[in-house]
C-alpha cells in the first residue's frame, strides 16, 4: 500500500488566520508555514490560481518546511481556461491579446519557472490543474488535455473537473482511459450531491505515482452561491467515514495518495483533515507530520 498524506487546501486562509488554530508566536508568515507543518504532512497552494508564483516564496516554502513535506501547487486560472483578469498577470503580458498562443507559453514558463525551487528541493506533490465547469466531454476539451500534458512534460499532473459529465457512468471509461493515457491524476471530489453541477464522488487511480481526493464541502450553495456559502460546511465523523475504505482503495494502487480539504470556513478544514486522519491511521501508511509524537 502507497503512502497517504492528508492536509488542507490553504494554510493562509484569512478565516483560518483569524480563527485562533496558529498559536501565538506562529502567527507571521515564517511562522505559519513551520507551525502547518508540524500538523500536517502536505499542503495545497491555492494562491497560484490568482496569481503566478515567486521564486522566492518557492524557496522559502522549502527552507520552512521538513523533508517528506508535500506542496500540491494549484495551476494559475489562465492555464486552465478560466477567465483571468488583466491585474493577475505580470505588467509587460497585460497588453498581451488572450488569443495570442505565446502567451500561454510564457505564462506556462514563468509558472513553472518559479516552482524550480520546490521540485528541487523534493517538496512538490503536483501541479493542479483544476478546469472550469464549461470544458465537457468532446473532442475540443481532449484536445485541451493534450496540449496541457505537452506543456507540463516531465512534471506531475492532477486533473480536476468541474463538468459533472466527465464521471457519469456513460463517459466515465474514456475519462478513465484519457487521463492513464497522460499519465494524469484523476482528482476525486466530494461535494453535495443532487445539484446540477454536483460532479460524482468517483475515486479513479489513472497515475501509479499519485491519487488525489479533495474534500469541497456539501453546501447546497455548491456551484451557484459566493466562494463562502460554496465551500461552507463543517464535517462529522460519519461524512468522511465512507472514504476510508475508497482511499483505501487509492493508496493499493498509488505510490502517494493526498487527501486535501477544501471546506475553507475558519478551522474547519484543519479539523476535518485532522478527523480523517484518525480515520485512515488503522491503514498504517498515513504519512505523520514532521512535528508529531
Amino acid at each position: 500500500m502507497g503512502e497517504i498524506r492528508v492536509g488542507a487546501c490553504s494554510w493562509t486562509d484569512r478565516a483560518l488566520v483569524a480563527g485562533g488554530w496558529y498559536p501565538p508566536g506562529r502567527r507571521d508568515a515564517e511562522g505559519r508555514l513551520r507551525h502547518y507543518a508540524t500538523r500536517f504532512p502536505l499542503v495545497e497552494v491555492d494562491a497560484t490560481y490568482y496569481a503566478l508564483p515567486s521564486t522566492r516564496n518557492s524557496a522559502l516554502w522549502a527552507e520552512r518546511t521538513p523533508a517528506g513535506f508535500r506542496f500540491d501547487v494549484k495551476a494559475f486560472s489562465l492555464l486552465t481556461g478560466h477567465p483571468t483578469r488583466a491585474a493577475a498577470l505580470p505588467a509587460d503580458l497585460r497588453p498581451v491579446r488572450r488569443d495570442d498562443p505565446g502567451l500561454l507559453d510564457e505564462v506556462w514558463a514563468r509558472f513553472s519557472g518559479a516552482l524550480e525551487p520546490l521540485r528541487a528541493a523534493g517538496r512538490l506533490g503536483t501541479l493542479l490543474f483544476q478546469f472550469p465547469p464549461g470544458l465537457a466531454p468532446g473532442a475540443p476539451a481532449r484536445a485541451v488535455l493534450r496540449a496541457c500534458r505537452e506543456r507540463t512534460a516531465g512534471w506531475p499532473l492532477a486533473v480536476e473537473f468541474r463538468h459533472p459529465g466527465w464521471w457519469r457512468p456513460e463517459q466515465a471509461d474514456a475519462t478513465r482511459a484519457l487521463l492513464a493515457g497522460l499519465d494524469a491524476a484523476a482528482v476525486a471530489v466530494d461535494t453535495a450531491q443532487g445539484l446540477p453541477g454536483s460532479v460524482p464522488p468517483v475515486a479513479e487511480v489513472t497515475s501509479r505515482d499519485l491519487a488525489v481526493v479533495r474534500f469541497h464541502g456539501r453546501s447546497p450553495a455548491w456551484g451557484t452561491g459566493s466562494k463562502e456559502d460554496r465551500y461552507r460546511h463543517d464535517y462529522a465523523p460519519a461524512e468522511l467515514a465512507p472514504w476510508v475504505e475508497r482511499i483505501r482503495a487509492l493508496a493499493d494502487r498509488a505510490r502517494e495518495t493526498h487527501v486535501l480539504f477544501n471546506n475553507c470556513c475558519g478551522d474547519a478544514a484543519v479539523r476535518a483533515a485532522e478527523t480523517m486522519a484518525g480515520l485512515l491511521a488503522p491503514l498504517g501508511t498515513v504519512v505523520s507530520p514532521a512535528g508529531s509524537r
